[in-house]
């Protein structure tokens, strides 16, 4: 591991297992380890400031925004919406927010529009603890980097303004939330697969699926959901997954329209709240799904099994930016709302729900043990695990997905991405949901 501070360290050695020290030298190698974490909240502002935060269900969750006015001092105000929609918010409105919560494919058309601007690193508090991921594109030597826009290629501004991997003191976004994306199965319709080996975005499009099969309807996240299965089930082939062809993507749609008219799709969600409904009214017996959908679901005792596939994840890294119109106070406060999602007990929140935070190493002692080795380690629960919602949504013996999350890093096969074909990618993604 990198030298420490000299400072207090985060963890006391003697509270602190093997098993935890091991994980946070793997992923927090490279790591400069800030100052001891503090049990009392952090107090960042005094003066009452409302900050308005858009962004999606996954964290605009009112647990966190009750913690954050409490340890701020401010007031805040979320505004939860569908991927979709807080994008194109974010494209035309950006003097309607002040901090934008969403994915790293939005980056580049966030960019490009001007909505958002450069976020200075020596303004994060905790910026030397962010692991490698977003800084080197990788979590340990043997991992794969993943095709597309990995996010170290997009979130360092260039000297010329452009967004690349060379390190400059700015950054187009916060890297704080993130986690690989596959799908979920429901077992009692679908016969458990084994990760890595029979588990495969294939299943998507198994015709024994039909009718049963729900998908993002994202037309950046959703796409590589099927671009994915029409691969792994050999419907077509990609020259590359990342950056699809205008060709590609017409032989594409001529096969998931065909499918849809089929009625082959048994919908397609806007939010997680729905994409749960779906599983558990049984519209659905496998879709596209992210990690709060699948504990929400184990919670109500509906047995989804969130898929390993064999090909490789598709990978996302949440983004908070600053809007292009934030100065002066608003500013200031959303560094500070910026600052208080890497200062521990927010990475250990949504842990709990089955997401990373970039600087894991803070948040461990707000983690008890157990948690920490099911949901960083990928060892089984030495007893049931809670979700954010306090249901039991891990039970006793149960091993993560995947596991641990070098091994989960390692297999990414694409990111979440915003090609040079976005705009026809539209185009083409609302002629295939309204066909």
């Amino acid at each position: 591991m990198h030298k420490q501070c000299k400072t207090e360290s985060l963890v006391n050695a003697s509270s602190v297992d093997k098993s935890k020290r091991t994980t946070l030298e793997t992923i927090g190698k490279g790591v400069l380890l800030g100052t001891s974490i503090i049990k009392a909240p952090y107090v960042f502002a005094r003066q009452k400031h409302t900050l308005r935060v858009l962004g999606t269900h996954v964290t605009l969750q009112e647990p966190l925004r009750k913690r954050a006015m409490s340890d701020l001092g401010i007031d805040i105000r979320f505004e939860p919406k569908g991927s979709p929609s807080v994008l194109q918010r974010g494209l035309l409105s950006p003097e309607s927010f002040d901090i934008y919560e969403q994915w790293s494919n939005s980056i580049r058309p966030l960019w490009r529009n001007h909505s958002i601007q450069a976020i200075e690193t020596k303004r994060i508090t905790h910026w030397d603890e962010i692991n490698s991921l977003c800084k080197t594109g990788r979590v340990s030597p043997k991992a794969k980097y993943g095709a597309g826009d990995a996010p170290f290629k997009i979130v360092n501004v260039q000297g010329d303004g452009s967004l690349g991997s060379e390190q400059t003191g700015q950054v187009s976004f916060l890297p704080y939330v993130h986690n690989v994306d596959s799908f979920g199965y429901n077992t009692n319709e679908i016969e458990q697969g084994i990760a890595y080996k029979t588990e495969s975005w294939g299943w998507l499009l198994d015709k024994k699926h039909s009718g049963k099969v729900g998908i993002i309807n994202d037309p950046t996240i959703g796409l590589f959901d099927l671009v994915l299965a029409a691969d792994a089930s050999g419907a077509m082939k990609f020259t590359d997954i990342g950056n699809i062809s205008v060709d590609e993507l017409d032989r594409l749609f001529d096969i998931l329209i065909d499918l849809k008219h089929q009625k082959f799709f048994g919908g397609f969600w806007n939010s997680v709240p729905e994409s749960i409904d779906f599983m558990e009214a049984g519209r659905v017996h496998i879709e596209s799904m992210f990690s709060p959908a699948v504990s929400a679901l184990n919670g109500k005792n509906v047995p989804v099994t969130f898929a390993a596939p064999k090909e490789g994840y598709r990978g996302w890294h949440g983004v908070m930016c600053l809007s292009s119109r934030a100065q002066g106070r608003a500013k200031d406060v959303a560094y500070e709302y910026m600052n208080w999602w890497l200062s521990g007990w927010p990475g250990a929140f949504i842990a709990r729900q089955g997401y990373y935070i970039s600087n894991a190493q803070r948040s461990a002692d707000y983690l008890e043990q157990s948690e920490w080795d099911y949901w960083y380690n990928g060892k089984p629960a030495s007893q049931p695990l809670k979700g954010p919602d306090g249901n039991i949504s891990v039970n006793r013996g149960q091993v993560r997905s995947g596991g641990s999350y070098t091994d989960r890093f390692s297999n990414v096969a694409v990111w979440n991405t915003a090609m040079p074909t976005y705009d026809y990618t539209l185009q083409k993604w609302y002629e295939f949901i309204s066909s």
